[in-house]
């Protein structure tokens, strides 16, 4: 599967608009997994591999060359992190986290606890 591209159709709509190629890439299977286990710190593709548990090596990598392809994660010579565009996703991503809860726990009822640090995180 390619990298989707603004201007060009993808999943779920054939308008090419940027927000629906983001979309798309953040949709595919562990993207947003790889992203959120790389937001503190950088890591070897076997860390990351055992970050996201029960990714397979093919998928992962993938993944990783779609994100690079897209500015998402870069590849250093401590592993791989996120770029400074991944990063501003990721605080553009956090008020969804805040959002989420909300939406969790009004609609559905749904209360559980997290630990500090994963309420900071997301």
């Amino acid at each position: 599967m390619s990298v989707p591209h603004p201007g060009k159709p993808v999943r779920g709509s054939k308008s090419g608009l940027p927000i629906m190629a983001l979309f798309d890439l953040l949709g595919r299977n562990w993207a947003m997994g790889i992203i959120w286990n790389l937001q503190n710190d950088s890591t070897t593709f076997r860390e990351l591999q055992q970050r996201c548990e029960s990714i397979s090596p093919g998928i992962l990598n993938n993944r990783i060359k779609e994100l690079r392809e897209a500015d998402i994660v870069e590849r250093t010579i401590e592993g791989y992190q996120l770029t400074q565009r991944g990063k501003k996703l990721m605080e553009l991503l956090r008020p969804f986290g805040e959002w989420s809860r909300n939406w969790s726990k009004e609609v559905f009822n749904y209360t559980k606890t997290l630990s500090k640090q994963t309420k900071d995180d997301m």
